[in-house]
C-alpha cells in the first residue's frame, strides 16, 4: 500500500485485507520510504490518496516511480485498487489523461452506481446512489476500454475497472471515524469548508439508524468492495505470483532457451499423436513445442497453448506461434474445456510448481479422452536442476518416481514410462479408460 500523507491511511480497507489473511506491507512515501523495485512477492498493490497532482511531477517526485509500477502491476494482472490520488495515477498509468479540473470538491456528495457496476466484482449489488466523501479538484479521461461504475454530475468519472483486476475510487470509501478525525486534523481548512467531515457522516458511521438505497452511507458499500477485494487478491495469490515472475521475464523467454527446441521435437514425438486429434500445452510459455504438436495433429487437428501469464502468450504470438495453436490464458486447475476434449497433453516444468498438483491431475483426466497421454517434460533432468539451485533433491519432489506413480495412479492415468536422466526428464501416463469423465 503506497501512503501519500499521513491522513489518507489504510482505515477500513486495510482491516479489510489484513482480515482476508493478507500482510500489509504500508509504504510511507511521505516519511521517505522507498517504493519496491519490483512487485515480486506483492499480491496486490494499493495505492492511496493526496493533495498531489497526477498530471505533473511537481512536489511529487515519486510519481514516476509510482507510474511505473502501476504499469508494471497492469501488466502482470496484479490487483490494483487506486483510491483518490491513486485512482487518477491509474487511470494514467493504463493510457488515460489527468488534469486539472474546474475547482474543488471536498465534503459528502452523492455518486450514482452505472449500468456496468452490476456486472463488475467488487460492484455488483452496490446501492444506485451512493454518499462518499470527496477530496479532489483534479479531473481524468479513461482509457479506452475501461468500464465506468460510478459518475457525480461535478467530476463525471468517480469509480471504474480497467481490465479485469484494477480499480479506481475517485472518492474515499475507506472512511471511518478515525478517518474523519484524521482528515479534519490534517486538513482544517478544508474541513471547515466541507459538510460535515465529522459531524455529519452519514448512515451507520453517524449513529442515524438504517441505511436505505437511496440515501445510502459508505458502510455498507465499503464493506461489500472492500471484502470483494480482499477476496479477490487472496483467491489469486498463486497466480499473481506466477505472473509477476514470468511477466518481466517473458520477452527475453525464447531466446534464453532457443537451444532446448530439439528436444521439445523429440519429447512430443513421443506422444503418439495422430492425426486429425487434438493437443493441449499446458504452461505453454512462449510456445516452444507448439509446431512440433501441429506436426503432429496434422493440418486437420487442433493444438491449444494454454498459459496463465498473458505475456508468455504474447510472446508466443510474436514467435509466430499462434498460427500453429490457439492461445489461451487459463488456469490449469480448471479449463474451459468439456470432458474429452483432448487426446495429448503436453506439460514442461509445470507440474511441480502448481499449488495442487493432485487437482490439476485430475482436471487434466477430464478433459483427456480415455487412452489419451500425457507427457510431463523437462529439458534437463531433477538432479540436474537441483544442483543449479544449490539445493539436494527433495524426498518430497511431486515428479520423484515414488510420488508422481501414486498420485498419477489416484487421478485418473496410468504410469507408462518414466526417464530421470542428466539430459531431461520425460514421463508419459494414459489415460485410464476406467475413470474416464469422472
Amino acid at each position: 500500500m503506497v501512503q501519500h500523507v499521513r491522513a489518507e491511511g489504510p482505515y477500513a480497507l486495510g482491516e479489510a485485507l489484513v482480515a482476508a489473511g493478507l500482510r500489509l506491507r504500508v509504504c510511507r512515501v511521505w516519511a521517505g520510504d522507498p517504493l519496491p523495485e519490483s512487485l515480486a512477492g506483492v499480491e496486490a498493490l494499493v495505492v492511496m490518496g493526496g493533495p498531489m497532482a497526477a498530471y505533473s511531477d511537481d512536489g511529487f517526485p515519486a510519481r514516476g516511480a509510482e507510474l511505473a509500477l502501476l504499469r508494471e502491476a497492469l501488466a502482470a494482472e496484479v490487483p490494483v485498487l487506486g483510491v483518490g490520488l491513486g485512482a487518477r495515477l491509474l487511470a494514467v498509468a493504463a493510457g488515460g489523461v489527468a488534469r486539472t479540473g474546474s475547482g474543488s470538491q471536498v465534503g459528502w456528495a452523492e455518486v450514482r452506481t452505472g449500468p456496468a457496476a452490476d456486472r463488475d466484482p467488487l460492484f455488483a449489488g452496490a446501492p444506485a446512489r451512493l454518499r462518499v466523501l470527496h477530496r479532489h479538484g483534479d479531473t481524468m479521461e479513461l482509457p479506452d476500454g475501461a468500464a465506468l461504475l460510478a459518475s457525480c454530475e461535478r467530476y463525471p468519472v468517480q469509480a471504474f475497472r480497467v481490465g479485469g483486476s484494477a480499480w479506481g475510487l475517485r472518492f474515499h470509501l475507506e472512511v471511518d471515524e478515525a478517518a474523519a478525525d484524521a482528515f479534519v486534523t490534517a486538513f482544517p481548512e478544508e474541513a471547515a469548508t466541507a459538510p460535515g467531515i465529522r459531524d455529519a457522516m452519514p448512515g451507520e458511521l453517524s449513529g442515524a439508524g438504517p441505511l436505505c438505497a437511496a440515501d445510502a452511507g459508505p458502510g455498507p458499500c465499503r464493506d461489500l468492495v472492500f471484502g470483494r477485494f480482499a477476496a479477490l487478491v487472496a483467491a489469486r495469490a498463486a497466480h499473481t505470483a506466477t505472473r509477476t515472475f514470468f511477466t518481466p521475464r517473458a520477452d527475453a523467454w525464447e531466446a534464453r532457451f532457443a537451444a532446448d527446441v530439439p528436444r521439445y521435437v523429440a519429447a512430443v514425438a513421443r506422444m503418439g499423436l495422430l492425426p486429425g486429434q487434438t493437443a493441449l500445452d499446458l504452461g505453454c510459455g512462449s510456445g516452444r513445442a507448439l509446431p512440433a504438436l501441429r506436426a503432429g495433429v496434422g493440418d486437420k487437428g487442433k493444438v491449444l497453448g494454454v498459459d496463465v501469464t498473458s505475456a508468455m502468450l504474447t510472446a508466443a504470438a510474436r514467435e509466430g506461434r499462434a498460427g500453429p495453436a490457439c492461445l489461451l490464458v487459463a488456469d490449469c486447475h480448471r479449463l474451459p474445456l468439456p470432458p474429452g476434449a483432448t487426446h495429448g497433453i503436453f506439460s514442461a516444468g509445470l507440474l511441480d510448481h502448481l499449488p495442487a498438483p493432485p487437482v490439476a491431475l485430475r482436471e487434466w483426466a477430464r478433459v483427456t479422452a480415455p487412452g489419451g497421454t500425457l507427457l510431463l517434460f523437462h529439458p534437463s533432468g531433477r538432479a540436474e536442476r537441483a544442483a543449479r539451485h544449490g539445493r539436494p533433491l527433495s524426498p518430497d519432489d511431486p515428479l520423484g518416481e515414488p510420488n508422481l506413480r501414486p498420485m498419477l495412479d489416484g487421478n485418473g492415468w496410468r504410469l507408462v514410462c518414466y526417464e530421470d536422466t542428466s539430459e531431461y526428464f520425460l514421463a508419459r501416463a494414459v489415460r485410464a479408460a476406467d475413470e474416464a469423465h469422472n
